[in-house]
């Protein structure tokens, strides 16, 4: 008698974000084991060095494809954890207002350019009387309006491919 296993008709391709997250744990599993087996082998030595903690990235990876929706995307996270500046380019504490965010951020000043005119066109979309960014932005009273104004631009950027 012949015994044959079936194996469920499951697609099983994975995209490659999906991959991505499985070799990370892979990898922070096999680091983890290399720290523990480090600390049992130097454990008897008397100036072996600490193993450092892992580092972990502080801001998400960035989901846009394109360089100007990729660099809109990166100065609103940079408003997002950096602070928001609404008087000046910047003050002491790191706070930056959205040119300076994208000043930043950007490779050149044409990234800056075409970046800052799809800014000023979303931000004339929600309040059609701006004329400026800086204008508009002195005229906030919170960073909320700002990072609307930018995830618009970097929808604009992401759905003309810039």
């Amino acid at each position: 008698m012949t015994v044959t296993a079936l194996r469920p008709s499951v697609d099983t391709t994975l995209d490659l974000e999906t991959r991505l997250a499985l070799v990370d744990a892979v990898m922070s599993v096999r680091l983890d084991e290399a720290a523990v087996a480090y600390e049992v082998r130097t454990a008897h030595l008397p100036g072996a060095d600490p193993v450092l903690p892992r580092l972990t990235p502080t801001a998400a990876p960035n989901p846009c494809r394109t360089p100007i929706a990729g660099l809109l995307h990166r100065a609103r996270t940079r408003l997002e954890t950096g602070g928001w500046c609404r008087d000046a380019l910047y003050d002491e504490s790191g706070a930056v207002c959205p040119i300076r965010a994208i000043r930043l951020e950007a490779a050149g000043r044409d990234q800056t350019h075409d970046a800052c005119v799809l800014l000023l066109d979303a931000i004339q979309q929600a309040f059609p009387g701006a004329e400026t960014i800086p204008s508009w932005n002195a005229a906030q009273t919170s960073p909320a309006p700002v990072l609307r104004a930018f995830d618009r631009a970097t929808d604009h950027a992401h759905n003309r491919g810039l």
